[in-house]
């Protein structure tokens, strides 16, 4: 992960007009996912927001955080603000389970809001999937820590089985923030006041016009890549946006149409008819309960 540092006295001011959730919960001390999108609405990268002693610090992908901060950096303008990049130099740790970080004596958030900050180091709970837990600051090679690309993807699986999405380098601005369903798992404010491509979230919400959603899906074994494009044995297609290995096969998230489209070469060309639809934590309508 990447990370930049959002430092100054307009940083929670500035963020509330470019991010899709209410940054004014960041003085609470609690964590927030938001998107953060072009003025037609398309998500450029999903942030983890978290309260942090130097600032405000928002995770994403590390193949993005150069592009985001410099395009951030442009509506700055005469903010008390400073926009840096530290992905170099701030670790990011994912911990699994309360008891990993008890075993690697570290300190335990509290329930509510889930969050640790002491100086430089401070941990907080995934929204969404209680029992993970970022952690920020140097805490060194703890015993019985995975090698790095198991760690990688055992997190990237725990986002696809909670649903959390996420956009890299092949799918920002591919989609707006409901067809990641950043509207079902508390990533988009719709009573904060404008932000930057609000018109158009808005708009999607309350016309009832979302009609791409993200599914997980169960894939077989394959070269499966982020931004592919593949089509169901039931007509619908989409593309893939996070991928991760499993005792099964695959396990993916992938927006897809809501309903049966005509098929294209494109997504011919990726079609899948051995694809299982796997459950989400959470619902969303489907076509035919959704009253016309």
């Amino acid at each position: 992960m990447g990370v930049l540092r959002f430092a100054g006295t307009d940083a929670q001011c500035f963020l509330q007009g470019q991010v899709s959730n209410d940054t004014r919960r960041l003085a609470a001390g609690e964590p927030l996912r938001a998107a953060y999108s072009s003025p037609q609405g398309r998500v450029i990268a999903v942030l983890e927001l978290l309260p942090h002693a130097s600032g405000i610090l928002a995770l994403l992908p590390r193949e993005l955080a150069a592009s985001t901060g410099e395009r951030l950096r442009r509506f700055v303008l005469r903010a008390k603000l400073q926009i840096e990049d530290l992905s170099d130099s701030l670790p990011v740790w994912g911990v699994h389970g309360a008891a990993t970080l008890a075993a690697w004596q570290l300190p335990h958030p509290a329930p509510k809001p889930g969050y640790m900050n002491k100086g430089e180091f401070a941990i907080a709970r995934v929204g969404g999937d209680p029992d993970r837990y970022w952690v920020i600051g140097e805490i060194g090679i703890r015993e019985g820590a995975a090698a790095a690309a198991d760690v990688e993807r055992d997190w990237r699986l725990a986002n696809i089985r909670a649903g959390i999405p996420q956009v890299y380098a092949p799918t920002s601005e591919a989609f707006v923030a409901q067809m990641l369903n950043l509207d079902l798992i508390d990533g988009i404010s719709f009573t904060k006041g404008c932000f930057t491509g609000q018109e158009i979230i808005a708009r999607t919400q309350h016309l009832g016009r979302i009609k791409r959603r993200m599914f997980r899906l169960g894939l077989p074994p394959g070269a499966w890549s982020i931004g592919q494009t593949l089509r169901l044995a039931d007509g619908r297609s989409g593309r893939l946006i996070e991928l991760a290995a499993s005792d099964a096969g695959i396990e993916a998230l992938a927006v897809l149409n809501l309903a049966a489209t005509e098929a294209d070469s494109d997504a011919a060309e990726a079609a899948v008819t051995t694809a299982v639809e796997l459950a989400l934590p959470y619902e969303f309508a489907r076509p035919d309960a959704i009253s016309r």
